[in-house]
């Protein structure tokens, strides 16, 4: 298996977030690339032009502001070989009031971009989402390929979504299901390190 781990920044990544890279146990052929830039879904657009075309069977998106376990990369690769296409781990939002970041909804209701945040969910299980955030997932090549020779470039906003759910509100689209495994969990940096915790409190 040969996997792009794919990170979109701006002009800088967190310590900690560099550390959790640095602690992540890896299987298989594994090429880091950053694309640097204001505009995530350029970022985006490009690291997944680069993975269909050189050849990578998976990407794990990572966000600079993410913290999570070694053993994110094989446990989402594990889903990715029991058949799952699409594998979001279990990340929370930065800011209060803390939801996850994996959706039971996205769409318009009265013309309003509307995403709704699952709220319940199984412990150490996966379970099925409408969409999820990019900044903790992993996803076979073939699913971009898809996307991109379906609606052109994959991560382009639209509805009024950012590129992470314009993307998922593609793939819903072709019929593709989408998981999330709440066993394999993301801190997510703000001036508080958001987790599970928060969203329980």
């Amino acid at each position: 298996m040969k996997t792009l781990i794919a990170i979109p920044c701006m002009d800088m990544v967190h310590a900690m977030f560099l550390r959790s890279v640095l602690g992540l146990r890896l299987a298989g052929t594994v090429e880091y690339s950053l694309a640097c830039g204001s505009l995530v879904y350029d970022a985006r657009n490009q690291l997944a032009y680069k993975a269909v075309n050189e050849g990578f069977d998976a990407v794990m998106w990572l966000d600079s502001d993410m913290t999570f376990d070694g053993d994110a990369f094989n446990k989402m690769w594990a889903r990715l070989e029991e058949g799952a296409e699409f594998v979001s781990g279990l990340a929370f939002t930065r800011k209060p009031p803390t939801h996850p970041v994996v959706y039971e909804f996205i769409g318009t209701v009265d013309n309003i971009p509307t995403a709704t945040p699952v709220k319940e969910y199984p412990e150490n299980g996966i379970f099925e989402v409408k969409g999820a955030g990019m900044g903790f997932c992993m996803m076979t090549t073939s699913l971009i390929d898809r996307v991109q020779k379906t609606y052109g470039l994959p991560f382009s906003p639209v509805l009024g979504f950012g590129e992470d759910l314009s993307f998922c509100l593609r793939v819903a689209e072709l019929g593709v299901p989408m998981f999330c495994d709440s066993g394999i969990k993301a801190g997510h940096l703000g001036i508080h390190e958001f987790t599970e915790a928060d969203f329980k409190k």
